[in-house]
């Protein structure tokens, strides 16, 4: 597989607009927060978002994790290659996403709420650290009605690649099942990521239902633990973890399960799954960077996916995909937010 600039990856998740400001423990505690965490709103947590655009000199970025993955993906790849869909509201944050994403080249087919304004994420950021914490709002309101209308669907049969971030699992399992079915029925690409640890632990049934159609599953660290735990696998081993999921049962044989796992600066964990049950697993050195270079951390997971997904895309080996992905969360944390450096910078193998 080539990448023509045709559209040939597809999105889906829940878009956000990221509020994002520096903050201390004090700011952490006020509202019960972990600094290094991703968690749904609860009423105690909505007085969050305006205390950050009050008092800690938020700024506004696009955001929603696979969001930020589809801008990363169209930042290497051709004009034109990337949509992404998902929910927002008939307001003036919903505008701003898509400003943000038309100027990134990337082209949204949202659909809109009548009720529900624009989800947000308040992200709070200690140190190298962020936590966020997600108010859907309308992000939470997509229907497989939008997806399955004529002229989305059409998009959706154009594209070769799929990439689901697995916090739509909250929102709408049966666009996500559509999603994978067309890809099983057609020997196309779909790629889920865990997106968090709370993923696994709360919405495992949902997780469950769509792990028969994983060709590659990203995921990190600790939302790899959560999913052994959740799981019930009897092991903190990461490898083993990753071994375990890339044998589940598979709809579309022709291709293998892949599972990645990101560990921060450690290597990166790749384990291909094998037609008789063994797998092979490999680690990828991670990109080292200088601390005084970071600039933010908050995205580098959803960097990460952009840069391999770009490399599934225009076929690239399996290592270099991984390469790609580690490369781009590099540049991404140098900058502000699930952002990238411009002019655009060209990917060279390392």
């Amino acid at each position: 597989m080539t990448s023509t600039g045709n559209y040939e990856l597809l999105c889906l998740e829940n878009p956000l607009l990221d509020i994002q400001g520096v903050g201390d423990e004090k700011l952490l505690e006020k509202y019960g927060l972990k600094a290094n965490d991703a968690i749904l709103a609860e009423e105690r947590h909505m007085g969050l978002y305006e205390d950050l655009l009050q008092n800690h000199d938020a700024k506004l970025i696009a955001g929603g994790a696979a969001q930020n993955t589809a801008r990363g993906a169209q930042y290497i790849l051709p004009p034109d290659s990337v949509i992404y869909i998902g929910c927002i509201g008939k307001d003036k944050y919903g505008e701003t996403l898509k400003d943000i994403c038309s100027k990134a080249g990337l082209r949204v087919e949202y659909r809109y709420d009548d009720e529900q304004p624009t989800g947000r994420c308040g992200v709070v950021i200690t140190g190298h650290n962020r936590s966020m914490c997600t108010d859907l709002a309308a992000a939470n309101c997509y229907k497989l009605d939008h997806l399955k209308s004529p002229e989305i669907w059409k998009l959706v049969e154009q594209a070769k690649v799929y990439y689901v971030g697995g916090f739509h699992l909250t929102v709408c399992v049966p666009a996500i099942l559509a999603l994978a079915e067309e890809a099983a029925a057609k020997n196309k690409v779909f790629i889920m990521n865990l997106s968090a640890p709370f993923i696994p632990q709360f919405f495992k049934g949902q997780l469950d239902q769509t792990s028969p159609y994983w060709d590659y599953l990203i995921g990190n660290e600790t939302e790899a633990l959560a999913y052994a735990e959740s799981h019930s696998l009897g092991t903190t081993d990461v490898k083993a973890i990753a071994k375990s999921i890339a044998s589940l049962p598979k709809k579309n044989t022709k291709r293998p399960r892949t599972v990645i796992i990101t560990q921060g600066t450690d290597p990166s964990i790749v384990v291909v799954g094998k037609e008789d049950g063994e797998v092979t697993i490999a680690e990828v050195p991670v990109h080292a960077i200088e601390k005084s270079r970071i600039c933010d951390t908050n995205g580098a997971g959803d960097a990460f996916a952009g840069g391999f997904v770009a490399g599934i895309v225009q076929g690239k080996p399996l290592e270099t995909s991984v390469d790609m992905g580690q490369w781009l969360a590099r540049l991404s944390i140098q900058e502000l937010g699930p952002s990238f450096p411009y002019p655009k910078q060209t990917y060279t193998h390392t």
